[in-house]
């Protein structure tokens, strides 16, 4: 009897177990199928966002613009002419490299219309970065065409160098640069001369030991001999905007105390 009764207590949790061995591959592969189909509409998404991403209007379709300018000298033409420009010491141990009408431009150096080419070729060549630098790595790189400016290219210079000659009078220090990523451009005219030569502009100032500054202020502020003017050192908010500021800060704060 005890034996009969335990066969009929047991029977149901055999088929039971049975059946969930049988319906095991049933469910992984459910499970698998489902997964594909979720990874397929996944993909269909990502792709439909390239799709949209490709026609926005936010990004301008560059080679289609460098086509149109119709530009005597090709992308790679001028690339390897603005290589040739820094090659010769940015023209300067080659001015026949400079138009007349050259300029010179920097954040500050040169003013409002730059420097002319007599005054860059003076200014430039009266000192030798690489007597005060002599392990100078000036790290040109990214050269490309600039799609909205016929004729001038563009590129980014991080340099570094130890102070082991003396920079601007000086005594050596034996301390090393490093500057931030800076932007800078040379514009050629349909000739293949320089026009115009740009640097300076800070891409990202928490980078290198400048202060975030760019062209020669920021060697001379990394080695401890800043030149005597604000331009010339980190910028610091001025009290108008320190006020400013405050009256933001203020402004958000008696919002959120409303809102709360």
């Amino acid at each position: 009897f005890f034996a009969e009764r335990s066969l009929w207590i047991m029977l149901p949790l055999a088929v039971s177990v049975l059946g969930l061995s049988v319906a095991s591959p049933r469910i992984a592969e459910l499970k698998t199928s489902g997964q594909a189909v979720i990874d397929r509409r996944l993909s269909l998404a990502a792709l439909e966002e390239e799709k949209r991403i490709a026609l926005s209007d936010l990004f301008i379709d560059e080679a289609a613009l460098l086509a149109e300018q119709a530009f005597p000298l090709s992308e790679d033409q001028l690339i390897l002419k603005a290589k040739q420009f820094l090659y010769h010491s940015q023209g300067v141990a080659r001015p026949s490299l400079l138009a007349e009408d050259f300029t010179f431009m920097g954040p500050f150096v040169g003013g409002a219309d730059g420097l002319p080419r007599a005054d860059y070729l003076k200014a430039v060549g009266g000192f030798n970065l690489k007597e005060a630098f002599p392990d100078l790595e000036p790290r040109f790189m990214h050269f490309r065409a600039d799609p909205l400016d016929a004729g001038r290219i563009w590129f980014t210079s991080q340099a570094g160098g130890t102070d082991l000659g003396g920079f601007l009078g000086n005594e050596p220090t034996g301390k090393r640069f490093e500057t931030p990523p800076q932007a800078c451009s040379i514009k050629f005219n349909e000739e293949g001369l320089v026009v115009k030569y740009t640097i300076g502009a800070v891409m990202e100032r928490s980078i290198g030991n400048t202060g975030g500054l760019g062209g020669i202020f920021g060697p001379a502020y990394a080695i401890g001999k800043p030149l005597p003017f604000p331009e010339a050192n980190p910028w610091k908010p001025s009290k108008r905007y320190r006020a400013l500021m405050l009256v933001g800060r203020l402004t958000a704060w008696l919002s959120q105390k409303r809102q709360a």
